[in-house]
């Protein structure tokens, strides 16, 4: 037998959810519009770099170099204890509970600035070590020296960042969207400043220099939101904290759940560089092309519709929890699915926009090989930022985690497969060049057996934009978030029975 349905609750219940529908569509607006001009302060610093550096040495250095200090921001700032903090902080909100609210905020936010405090020392000392052996073992001395002196200086704004990324758990779950919006287009205006001034004096590290300054005005924007909302901060850990140990019992799972993910970072990184100079670059530019419509919908969706979320399944409002789910659902559908076309139909030629100066034709076929493959996993990375989330919000964490470590043992087989079918047909290449050059060398022809040799190198780069090299590459990470969201959407639709699926194919 099943509870029915008190008539008289619907009135209410349909204007609370018209009431959510609004407040989603509003601030995923406005999420929007900042992302929007955040990335077109991107774009000019994508072309101002291009032109400078192209697919080579110095960026395969600074991309490689900002490897582990995102990750570590992504572990505790942006990542495991904001996905755990929210629920609980939305809950004590919800509950009235303002005092206890912000004695956690306070927990929370001294707690990751300490360990991000402990993290960027440990990578600031072992940097040479880390670069050798996890990021870029295929790096020369030269680039491993570079790369090692710019994450010295990237980790100065991760500790920068991890604090900010709290700073917006705090607004977020106020459903305050604006100051947290406007953080990442002072955060780019740092990185341009950094692209537009400091290049000529310091090369490559003034990008990195602009990174610590944009992350110091990412924090800084947010602040006097912190102040409207009258936020509480008190100096001590309070490990005893009670509501602190919910928010770590819950990060745990979530923290394995990103060192998947970092470890799929490193993975891509470590392959792509060995496949011999702008390989890494040409996969970092394919990522950066794919990751505008994704934080413009993907990313804004999921922003605005976890609070949502987490506060619903806090009250224990399950109907209205999959009403927004499927309005969120629908809208990423709807316009990711052209997107994803898009990039594949008209990414090329967008591509070679960028090409004056450092960044030539090669680069841009390089880069489009990984583009089109990127593009294949734009909706199924948009769909994961708000299937997932779903689960956070019931205070989930572990069914996430399985679905990421089964994705992640994919994830190494295939890139693992693909990266032997390149080394075998590089060889081959090589192996029948050489052998080509050597038979024109004792017969005397020096001209066409540099042609020869010239023929290998290019046939290095065709590889390297193929599906066995940044292709592949790039095929692998939209792989693994297709295989993570099927996992998370068959197990979301045995707890719901069902997803609203007439508000989604509306």
């Amino acid at each position: 037998m099943t509870d029915q349905p008190n008539p008289s609750q619907a009135p209410a219940r349909d204007h609370h959810a018209a009431q959510n529908t609004r407040s989603m569509a509003r601030n995923t607006a406005i999420l929007m519009v900042a992302f929007t001009i955040a990335k077109m302060i991107s774009l000019v610093q994508t072309f101002i770099i291009a032109s400078v550096f192209g697919v080579g040495d110095e960026w395969d250095s600074y991309v490689t170099a900002n490897r582990i200090p995102e990750q570590i921001v992504l572990l505790i700032g942006g990542g495991a204890l904001s996905y755990a903090f929210i629920p609980i902080f939305s809950g004590l909100l919800a509950r009235e509970d303002r005092a206890g609210a912000w004695r956690l905020a306070s927990n929370v936010i001294n707690t990751v600035f300490v360990m991000a405090f402990l993290l960027s020392i440990f990578g600031f000392f072992f940097a040479p070590w880390l670069v050798e052996n996890v990021t870029a073992p295929g790096f020369d001395a030269e680039k491993v020296d570079q790369t090692v002196r710019l994450m010295r200086i990237l980790l100065i704004s991760t500790i920068i960042f991890s604090v900010s990324g709290m700073f917006q758990g705090v607004l977020h779950s106020h459903n305050h969207f604006l100051l947290p919006a406007l953080a990442p287009i002072l955060f780019d205006v740092g990185i341009l400043f950094g692209v537009a001034f400091l290049i000529g004096p310091l090369g490559v590290d003034g990008i990195a220099w602009g990174a610590v300054i944009g992350s110091a005005m990412h924090l800084s924007i947010q602040i006097p939101g912190l102040i409207h909302y009258r936020m509480r901060w008190l100096p001590r850990l309070g490990w005893r904290n009670p509501d602190l140990r919910r928010v770590i019992i819950l990060m745990l799972p979530r923290l394995a759940g990103l060192g998947v993910v970092t470890f799929n970072a490193l993975v891509f990184n470590n392959i792509a560089s060995r496949m011999g100079s702008g390989a890494v670059s040409a996969f970092d530019w394919g990522y950066r092309l794919m990751n505008i419509p994704e934080t413009l919908i993907g990313s804004a969706m999921g922003y605005v519709v976890f609070p949502t979320l987490a506060a619903l399944s806090a009250l224990g409002d399950q109907d209205n929890k999959r009403r927004a789910m499927s309005g969120a659902l629908r809208f990423i559908l709807i316009a990711t699915i052209p997107a994803a076309v898009g990039l594949i139909l008209i990414g090329r030629p967008l591509i070679s926009l960028l090409e004056r100066g450092a960044f030539d034709a090669d680069d841009s076929a390089l880069v489009y090989g990984a583009l089109q493959f990127f593009a294949f996993g734009l909706i199924f990375q948009s769909l994961h930022e708000v299937i997932a989330r779903s689960f956070y919000a019931d205070r989930d964490t572990l069914t996430p985690l399985w679905a990421a470590l089964i994705a992640a043992v994919a994830n190494v087989l295939i890139v693992g497969g693909l990266y032997l079918a390149y080394t075998y047909r590089f060889e081959d290449t090589v192996r029948t060049s050489f052998n080509t050059w050597g038979e024109q060398y004792a017969a005397g022809s020096y001209e066409a057996g540099l042609t020869t040799l010239n023929g290998a190198s290019d046939s290095h780069r065709d590889l390297a934009s193929s599906l066995t090299g940044v292709g592949g590459l790039a095929l692998g990470y939209s792989t693994v978030f297709l295989i993570e969201l099927g996992l998370l959407l068959v197990l979301l639709r045995r707890r719901w029975h069902d997803i609203d699926a007439r508000q989604l194919g509306q």
